[in-house]
């Protein structure tokens, strides 16, 4: 399987960024460094990109508006066809709409045990507030500053007479083992079985009376003691496929969809011509879409006083 493109925002020496390049280059890593922009063209992290062989581009923020610096950075970084971002020492707040649209595939590292002291000093904090130790976060990006769901942790453990820096050398040891790891899961997981049956189970679950049973080994979903509309298939068979297996009008529509998106589309073994299997483990999965086809598979089988339930 191809590797999944990264950019990697930067303002300064990058050791971060160079930490998950190096890391990039190990046979078995699932993500390549495609393209490291920064904020600031001195910063020292481009030489060593461009040293390494990856793209970089740079653009100063100074007398551009927030959002429109974002977007140009934004463009470069689509351009280089990469799917998520990783912030390693970037020192710019991101604009709300610039987070919106990288939503749960950009990520970044904070140096302390977040929540505890977001924002700067963070070395400082901790050491005066008596602590037992300091350490870094790696969470996802939202609109709030160092806030976003956690994805890993290290603790780091805080020595009597540390200074600020001596704990601040410490943490980055800890940040270049921490960011490399993280960054591998949230790649991976958009194609981890389990992950894409918890993102279908939370859709479908919220459809009015619906249940979850296991059968031939896929979850499979159903309106309470009736029919099934959904079932998620993983190397079902020995197909080497994750897909949502959905209710549809028959095989012209069936023979439609694939012709139209083979890739995306197949028929499902076993379930005849009234279902359809739709590929869950491309690593581009429209979600909304994915509660659209459960909803309407939903309301195929769902008794007719549920089907008045969900407005349209």
């Amino acid at each position: 399987m191809a590797k999944a493109k990264v950019a990697v925002f930067i303002s300064g020496s990058g050791t971060n960024m160079a930490a998950l390049l190096y890391a990039s280059r190990a046979q078995d890593c699932p993500y390549e460094i495609v393209l490291v922009l920064s904020n600031d063209p001195a910063a020292k992290g481009l030489a060593l990109a461009a040293a390494e062989g990856v793209a970089t581009f740079a653009l100063p923020h100074k007398g551009i508006p927030r959002a429109e610096h974002d977007a140009l950075m934004e463009a470069q970084v689509l351009a280089s066809g990469a799917r998520y971002i990783a912030l390693a020492g970037y020192m710019r707040i991101l604009s709300p709409e610039f987070v919106a649209r990288w939503e749960g595939r950009m990520l970044n590292i904070h140096p302390s045990l977040l929540p505890l002291y977001k924002g700067l000093h963070t070395h400082e904090r901790a050491i005066a507030a008596g602590d037992s130790h300091g350490g870094c976060t790696v969470h996802l990006v939202t609109p709030e500053l160092d806030d976003g769901p956690i994805l890993g942790q290290t603790p780091v453990a805080i020595l009597p007479g540390d200074t600020p820096e001596a704990l601040a050398a410490r943490v980055l040891f800890a940040e270049h083992q921490l960011y490399s790891r993280c960054l591998e899961r949230l790649v991976t997981r958009e194609t981890s079985p389990e992950w894409l049956t918890a993102q279908v189970r939370a859709r479908a679950m919220a459809l009015p009376e619906a249940d979850e049973v296991s059968s031939h080994g896929m979850a499979c979903f159903g309106v309470t003691k009736g029919k099934k509309f959904a079932y998620v298939s993983a190397d079902h068979h020995g197909d080497r496929r994750v897909a949502l297996l959905v209710k549809i009008s028959g095989i012209e529509e069936q023979a439609q969809l694939i012709e139209n998106d083979p890739d995306r589309f197949y028929r499902p073994a076993y379930f005849g011509d009234g279902w359809i299997a739709i590929r869950l483990d491309t690593g581009a999965v429209d979600w909304d879409d994915i509660a659209a086809w459960l909803q309407r598979s939903w309301m195929a089988i769902a008794p007719r006083r549920l089907a008045a339930m969900l407005e349209f």
